[in-house]
């Protein structure tokens, strides 16, 4: 069975996610927004081995505990992002937008496409690319938890924001609507801030869709 462990990180309260399987005792990371360190003990402490990170999108809280990961285990970590927030890693995420600096450290290892299936012990996770937010920015759904992991896409009672740089509002609602709400009215919602919702509640409840 996959244990969904949330952490609030980062100056923004960004949520992070670490999966583990208890059978495999293999783990993955969904956006490490700060303090990698934390995340690797809460592994360790279940005898899990971090084998990928998972980004949704490359904004600066969002990957600010990338590195820290990386450098904090001993076993190989690849790291996965959409091809089209390339630039907006390359940029440090955008952190310079808020007057931050940022290192974002070395490029991901390998590209997320539109109907990728990633593994996690038993367990199928389907990558859905969502713009709006990013050019590139990603959900990871799985059906056999009912649950989608949905970055800044769409939030309890709101959406994510598109007034950076790359966002576009209309992009947005179109990936909500063909990505989010097209899955079974029970599934969760766990979103890159605030706390989690379900796709029946968005769909009967929030104001922008």
């Amino acid at each position: 069975m996959v244990e969904i462990h949330p952490f609030v990180l980062g100056m923004v309260q960004t949520n992070t996610y670490l999966l583990g399987d208890d059978e495999s005792k293999e783990a993955v990371v969904i956006d490490p927004a700060d303090d990698g360190q934390a995340i690797v003990h809460a592994a360790l402490n279940h005898q899990w081995v971090i084998k990928a990170i998972w980004l949704t999108h490359a904004h600066f809280d969002h990957i600010g505990g990338v590195e820290e990961i990386r450098q904090s285990t001993q076993s190989p970590i690849s790291v996965g992002l959409h091809p089209e927030d390339l630039p907006l890693w390359r940029n440090q995420g955008g952190a310079a937008l808020f007057g931050l600096r940022f290192d974002t450290g070395a490029e991901p290892d390998f590209g997320f496409y539109h109907g990728q299936r990633l593994n996690l012990g038993d367990y199928q996770f389907e990558v859905r690319h969502t713009p709006g937010h990013t050019p590139g920015h990603v959900v990871f759904y799985c059906p056999e938890l009912a649950v989608c992991f949905c970055g800044d896409l769409i939030f309890q009672g709101s959406v994510g924001r598109t007034d950076l740089p790359g966002g576009d509002f209309h992009q947005l609602i179109n990936s909500i609507h063909q990505n989010i709400l097209t899955l079974p009215d029970k599934t969760r919602l766990l979103a890159g801030h605030g706390p989690e919702t379900s796709v029946l509640i968005e769909r009967l409840e929030n104001p922008f869709l």
